[in-house]
C-alpha cells in the first residue's frame, strides 16, 4: 500500500510522543531476508514485497517505538514511502495506552503496530506488502529508514537496504522488434485459360430458323452477344480456344425435329457472328453448334408459378409416360381440355441460342517483358506474374502500387494483402493496413501476425495477444512474448522467448532472474548493438566480472536512452563511486 505523506529524504517522520531521549551503542543493524532481492513491478506496476527484518536483541529500549519506513529512491530522491514496520516495546505500548484512555491522543500507526514483550533476544518480523512502482520506473532502490524515537526529537538512526526495483524487459522496443511475416511469392509459369458463357433469347417465326433482325429484341440480343466476343476475338493477346453455340427449340413437336430446328438456329447465329467479325477459317472452324431442346419441364415450372391447377395434370402425364424424351407424354397433353390455353400462355415465345467459351492470355515469363507489359496491359496477368512484378519493384513506393494493383484484380490475394498491410505499417499507415486485412473473409497465420502488428503499432496490446493467441507461426510465437513482456508477464514472456536465444531471450531471463542462461544465451549472440551491449554489462554485473562489466558498458551507452538508464541501473549500483564509471557516465568514455 502505499502512504500520502511529505517525502523527507531517507528519513521518516518522527513519531515520539513520550519524553526521554533513547540512545543506541555498540548496536549491530537490522538485517533483511532475503538480502537485496529484485523486485519486477507486474503489468498493473504491482509488486509483492515478502522480506523479514531481524532485529538484533536490544536494539531498542523498552520506552521506545521502532519504525521502518520502506522507501522508494531514484537516483538521490524519495520518490514514494509505503506502509512501515511499526514495533513497540513495553513500556512504551502501556505509556501509549494510558494517553489513549486519558487524553483521547489517536495513534497514527495504529493499525501497523506490533507488542514486542521480549527486547533481548533478535527479533523476527515477516514484511509481506504489494507496492505499487509508479509509470515510468525502470530502476529504483527500496531502503528502510529505521527511526528509534521515544522524545520526538531523535529519528533516522539507521538505513538498511531492503530491494531493488528491476525492469529488463522495458528494455525491449516490442514495435521495432516485432517480426512481421512478409511473403516470399514463388513464381510459376501457369497457363492463363479463361472461360465465360452467355445467352441471347432470340424470337424465331414459328418452325423456322433463320434470324430476323427486326423481331422482337432480336438486334440488341445478338449485339450483346458480339460485345461480349469481340474484345477476345480482337485481343493480340488473347487466343480463342473454343466457342459452343446451341439452339432450343419449343417443347411443342417431336424431339428429334425440334433437334434438327434447335441445331439450325444455332448455326444461323453462327453465320450471323462470322459475317460480323470476319472470322478466319481457323477461328471458324473452332465455333462449335448443338442443340438444346427445352422439353415440359420448363412449361410444368411455369405453370405451377402462376398457380394454374393444370399443372397437376400436366405432372401427371410426365410421370406417367416417362422416356428419353418427352413425346409420349406430349401425345397426351395435346389431349388435354387445358391446351390451348397451356400453347397460349406457357410456351415461350422466346428461344434461348445459349453460348459458352474459353480463351487463353499469353504468358510473359521474362522478367523484362512482365516490366514492360505490366505497364501497358496489367489486365493481361495473372496474380503470379503480377506478384513477380512486385518483386521486380525498385523500391517500397512502387510496390505499394503494385499490390494495390493486384488486389483490384484479385481481390482474394494472400499474399499481396499480407505484404501490402506490412508496407503500410512501414509507412506508419496503421489504419489503411488493419483496414486491407480486416477486409478479408479468411487468414493465414501470416495475416494474423500483420493483422496484431496493426494494434500494436497503435498501442492495443491486449486485442495483439488476442489475435496471436493460437497461431502456429514462429514469428507469431516470438511476437507474443513480446508482448507479454511489455505487460510484464515475465513468466510467461520467457517461456516463449525462451526457444530463440537472441537478446530479448536474454532479458527475458534477467527479468525472472534466470541470470546464468542469460549468459549463456549472450555467449552464443553475435550481436553488438547498443541494446546487446546492455543486456552483457547487466549480466556482468551481476556476475560481479568487472573487466567484463567496463567492456560493455562503454559501447551500451553511446544510446542517449541506455546512457540516462544507465544512470539508475540497480546492477551498476556497485560501480556508481567508481571514478571509471563516473567517466563513462559523464563523458561516455573511461577517461
Amino acid at each position: 500500500m502505499k502512504r500520502n505523506i511529505i517525502y523527507p529524504v531517507l528519513l521518516a517522520t518522527s513519531v515520539g510522543i513520550f519524553a526521554g531521549c533513547v540512545t543506541q551503542k555498540n548496536v549491530k543493524s537490522v538485517t533483511v531476508d532475503p538480502a537485496l532481492s529484485t523486485l519486477t513491478p507486474d503489468s498493473a506496476n504491482m509488486a509483492q514485497m515478502q522480506v523479514t527484518f531481524n532485529v538484533p536483541g536490544k536494539y531498542f529500549s523498552k520506552r521506545s517505538r521502532l519504525v521502518i519506513s520502506p522507501q522508494l529512491i531514484v537516483e538521490d530522491s524519495v520518490l514514494d514511502e509505503y506502509e512501515p514496520l511499526v514495533l513497540d516495546a513495553p513500556i512504551y505500548s502501556k505509556k501509549k495506552h494510558r494517553k489513549e484512555v486519558l487524553h483521547g491522543y489517536e495513534d497514527p500507526y495504529a493499525r501497523q503496530a506490533v507488542k514486542i514483550e521480549k527486547l533481548s533476544e533478535t527479533i523476527a518480523i515477516p514484511f509481506n506488502e504489494s507496492i505499487e512502482i509508479p509509470d515510468g520506473v525502470d530502476n529504483a532502490r527500496i531502503v528502510g529508514v529505521v527511526s528509534n524515537d521515544g522524545c520526538g526529537q531523535c529519528t533516522g538512526i539507521d538505513t538498511i537496504d531492503i530491494a531493488n526495483v528491476s525492469v529488463p524487459v522495458s528494455l525491449i522496443d516490442v514495435r521495432k522488434e516485432y517480426n512481421l511475416s512478409w511473403i516470399e511469392p514463388e513464381f510459376k509459369i501457369r497457363p492463363k485459360v479463361h472461360q465465360g458463357k452467355g445467352e441471347a433469347r432470340l424470337q424465331f417465326i414459328v418452325d423456322k430458323w433463320s434470324i430476323v433482325m427486326d423481331l422482337a429484341n432480336n438486334r440488341s440480343e445478338l449485339t450483346g452477344m458480339l460485345e461480349t466476343l469481340r474484345p477476345i476475338l480482337q485481343d493480340s493477346l488473347a487466343t480463342l480456344t473454343s466457342l459452343n453455340i446451341f439452339g432450343s427449340a419449343s417443347a411443342e413437336a417431336s424431339y428429334q425435329h425440334n433437334i434438327m430446328l434447335a441445331n439450325n438456329r444455332a448455326t444461323s447465329a453462327k453465320n450471323w457472328l462470322i459475317s460480323q467479325l470476319g472470322l478466319s477459317k481457323e477461328i471458324q472452324r473452332i465455333i462449335k453448334t448443338g442443340a438444346a431442346p427445352e422439353g415440359w419441364e420448363p412449361v410444368v415450372q411455369a405453370m405451377i408459378a402462376a398457380n394454374d391447377p393444370d399443372s397437376v395434370k400436366v405432372r401427371e402425364l410426365m410421370l406417367k409416360y416417362p422416356g428419353p424424351t418427352d413425346d409420349a407424354a406430349e401425345k397426351y397433353i395435346r389431349r388435354l381440355a387445358c391446351w390451348t390455353r397451356i400453347k397460349n400462355n406457357y410456351l415461350a415465345k422466346d428461344r434461348k441460342v445459349l453460348y459458352d467459351y474459353s480463351w487463353t492470355i499469353k504468358s510473359f515469363t521474362d522478367d523484362a517483358e512482365l516490366l514492360e507489359m505490366y505497364k501497358k496491359r496489367p489486365d493481361a496477368f495473372n496474380e503470379e506474374e503480377m506478384l513477380r512484378v512486385s518483386t521486380l519493384a525498385a523500391d517500397d513506393r512502387s510496390r505499394i502500387q503494385v499490390y494495390e494493383t493486384i488486389l483490384k484484380y484479385f481481390p482474394e490475394s494472400d499474399v499481396a494483402a499480407n505484404n501490402l498491410a506490412i508496407l503500410y505499417l512501414n509507412e506508419n499507415r496503421t489504419d489503411d493496413a488493419r483496414q486491407v486485412l480486416e477486409a478479408r473473409k479468411e487468414y493465414t497465420p501470416e495475416m494474423l501476425n500483420t493483422l496484431a502488428a496493426s494494434y500494436v503499432f497503435a498501442e492495443n496490446y491486449e486485442r495483439a495477444i488476442e489475435l496471436l493467441q493460437n497461431v502456429e507461426l514462429p514469428e507469431a510465437r516470438y511476437n507474443l512474448g513480446l508482448l507479454n513482456a511489455k505487460q510484464r508477464k515475465l513468466s510467461e514472456a520467457y517461456t516463449l522467448l525462451r526457444p530463440y536465444a537472441d537478446v530479448n531471450s536474454a532479458i527475458a531471463a534477467l527479468s525472472v532472474n534466470k541470470n546464468e542462461e542469460a549468459k549463456q544465451i549472450m555467449e552464443g549472440v553475435q550481436a553488438t548493438s547498443p541494446v546487446a551491449e546492455y543486456v552483457r554489462s547487466m549480466i556482468s554485473a551481476r556476475f560481479g566480472d568487472t573487466a567484463k562489466f567496463y567492456k560493455h558498458i562503454v559501447d551500451a551507452v553511446i544510446d542517449s536512452k541506455l546512457h540516462n538508464r544507465a544512470k539508475t541501473e540497480v546492477d551498476f549500483l556497485p560501480y556508481h563511486n567508481e571514478q571509471r564509471f563516473i567517466n563513462i557516465i559523464t563523458n561516455g568514455k573511461e577517461d
